[in-house]
């Protein structure tokens, strides 16, 4: 039987382990991406591990998240970032340069190579028939250092795209279709796989709308051919000769099948506060909002921003309404200008801002209280936008710009009374901008890092003890994302490089005392209990090793995000698996708790361990899915003692 393009991508990067669904494999990386929320770790933990220039073909550092600069410390984790790119080899693309994912797909993806990154949108490569991958940043930091990546082998969920996409839908509500059928869990464990017909009217764009948004459904990844539309992109950005082909076999078969007609999909908007919220924008049309907002990695192509141009040029925004335009890189801020886009935009009442990730990662742009925000982002956990009791809808261009000018979320088919669809052609030629691209120098050994006064090392992490004992100090329900466990905003990333500063912000959006409370039990340690797909969203590995800073050994969940698991494990917390789940609804908040024995169980191939009570005087059965190798990470404190160790 022939090999489907997850499978051909998999295979030529293959160091070991089976091609087996749920086998742990290792692969080689060929490149990485690395952005400024979470790329200052990295660098600190490639300080950390001694490294002395990265063994990639290809590795990027961007500074895209933290732009505003309203003290000293985001600069100075810029200032420290250039240096370390300087020092270990990585290209840095300077703030105001752009998005890490679009920018990556246009100056350096590569059809048929592995790409691991530091952002859980990562995926978005795949566009381009890449296997990319999201990870926790200690990851990519070891894959910078030429180690395998670990991956459980994932199952591959086939596509099959017919049809042509009608005027005034895109590709956001074809993903917003995806997560209507999948939530933000049915693709956790796969890769989704597009092919079919109807990718002849997708766009290398286009398909990264769709593969960045698989992060949404839990998917490993999303994985599209490498065919002629790619070879028209990767041409037109002046790189044609980096194209090869990647097609799936015509006897290739898939572990999972779905389709999906693209002339049946219709205008979707998510719904506050989770992106599998999914109904179509005519049953919540005609409430009011308050901002309508362009950009992101999400929505990053050319056609994203000409489109909502063209709906509202020569008209007005609401009075009511903010339309907020983010360009997603600078190149694109130089296209748009030369289209007379940005012309229109501005004469609309549109309020452009820097190329940047800004508003999505609650980096200004907060919708006021109380208010309805239209976005074009990725996700909508609660308060991610900076506005702590937010209503955020996710929705495509189309909808946001129409919405925009009536003032109230509007279904953008009606505006065909008004106007014919603008549908959008690529242009044969644009304007390609390096300049903020700054090449590594062939030897950065007598570089210095530069540390302002918010940069820390990375703390000691103690192995683990023989045995665990503590109080629940927070307990909480399904689908906790990273930004609850570790908030955003312009509040928190500038913290991102000083874990005992970060630290103070651990639950704060579920509960303002718990940094109080858990400092008490620092030393001797406590535990978190969860519900379904614990830790979903954002890579951040902040979001474990804040956590374990303040003394947590255990996670104790009905199930976890893939990410959030790994991230753990990378820092010496447990994640354990409850084998009854109903068990969780047995624990309080307060509960003492104590698993005994658990290192010797552990060192002897344990995979299931016992929990007891204290309080309750209760017993309770706990599993764990971990690897031979992430228990030998887990049993030594951190990877990275692990690492320096060996």
């Amino acid at each position: 039987m022939g090999k489907n393009v997850t499978q051909k991508l998999i295979e030529s990067h293959l160091l070991h382990g089976e091609m087996v669904p749920g086998q742990e494999i290792g692969l080689r990386i060929d490149q990485t991406l690395t952005q400024d929320a979470t790329g200052t770790l990295v660098m600190l933990e490639l300080e950390a591990m001694g490294l002395d220039r990265v063994q990639t073909e290809v590795s990027v550092q961007y500074v895209d998240h933290n732009l505003i600069q309203d003290d000293h410390r985001n600069p100075d984790d810029h200032l420290f970032l250039k240096s370390a790119a300087h020092r270990f080899g990585l290209w840095f693309s300077r703030p105001g340069n752009g998005v890490s994912h679009p920018v990556h797909q246009e100056r350096f993806g590569i059809p048929g190579q592995t790409l691991l990154g530091s952002d859980s949108h990562t995926p978005a490569g795949g566009a381009i028939g890449m296997l990319a991958i999201g990870a926790g940043g200690i990851e990519v930091a070891m894959a910078m250092a030429g180690e395998p990546f670990h991956v459980q082998m994932p199952e591959v969920l086939g596509v099959r795209l017919t049809g042509e996409l009608s005027d005034w839908v895109s590709a956001k509500d074809v993903v917003l279709e995806m997560l209507r059928r999948y939530d933000v869990d049915g693709c956790v464990g796969k890769v989704i796989e597009y092919y079919g017909p109807g990718l002849a009217g997708l766009s290398a764009m286009d398909r990264h709308v769709i593969a960045n948004m698989g992060t949404e459904m839990g998917a490993t990844t999303t994985v599209f051919p490498s065919d002629d539309e790619v070879r028209r992109f990767l041409e037109r950005e002046g790189r044609g000769d980096a194209w090869t082909e990647i097609l799936a076999d015509e006897d290739a078969d898939y572990d999972h099948h779905d389709e999906l007609d693209l002339s049946q999909v219709v205008p979707l908007i998510a719904l506050p506060s989770s992106p599998g919220n999914v109904v179509p924008v005519t049953e919540v049309e005609g409430r009011d909002i308050y901002q309508s907002y362009i950009g992101s990695s999400a929505n990053p192509g050319l056609r994203d921003f000409a489109v909502p141009a063209a709906i509202v040029k020569g008209r007005q925004v609401h009075p009511s309404v903010s339309l907020d335009i983010n360009p997603t890189s600078r190149q694109m801020l130089e296209n748009l200008t030369r289209q007379g886009d940005l012309a229109d935009l501005i004469r609309a009442g549109a309020r452009i801002h820097q190329a940047g990730c800004n508003g999505c990662i609650g980096m200004g742009q907060a919708p006021a209280t109380g208010r309805n925000s239209l976005r074009t982002v990725p996700r909508n956990f609660a308060g991610r936008s900076g506005t702590r009791e937010d209503a955020v809808y996710l929705c495509s261009p189309e909808t946001a710009a129409v919405s925009a000018l009536t003032g109230r979320i509007t279904d953008p088919r009606s505006m065909a009374e008004e106007m014919d669809y603008p549908r959008f052609e690529e242009p044969e030629s644009i304007r390609i901008n390096t300049e903020m691209l700054v090449a590594p120098p062939p030897d950065g050994s007598g570089v210095e890092l530069e540390k302002g006064p918010n940069i820390h090392s990375l703390p000691q992490l103690d192995p683990l003890a023989d045995s665990l004992e503590g109080p629940v100090l927070m307990k909480v329900g399904d689908d906790i994302s990273t930004d609850e466990i570790l908030p955003a905003g312009t509040r928190v990333l500038p913290y991102r490089s000083n874990i005992p500063m970060i630290s103070r912000f651990t639950f704060s959006q579920i509960d303002d005392r718990y940094w109080e409370r858990a400092e008490e039990f620092q030393q001797e340690g406590h535990f978190v209990v969860g519900g379904s797909n614990y830790g979903q969203g954002s890579s951040r590995e902040h979001a474990a090793l804040a956590p374990r800073y303040l003394g947590v050994k255990a996670v104790l969940a009905r199930s976890f995000a893939r990410i959030h698991a790994q991230n753990l494990a990378n820092f010496g917390i447990l994640p354990l698996l409850f084998g009854d789940p109903s068990d969780v609804d047995r624990i309080q908040s307060g509960d003492t708790l104590r698993i005994p024995g658990v290192r010797s169980r552990l060192e002897k191939g344990a995979t299931s361990l016992e929990v007891i009570n204290e309080t309750r005087d209760q017993r309770y059965s706990v599993g764990h899915d971990l690897s031979s190798r992430q228990i030998e990470m887990v049993l030594a404190g951190s990877v990275l003692n692990l690492y320096r160790g060996g």
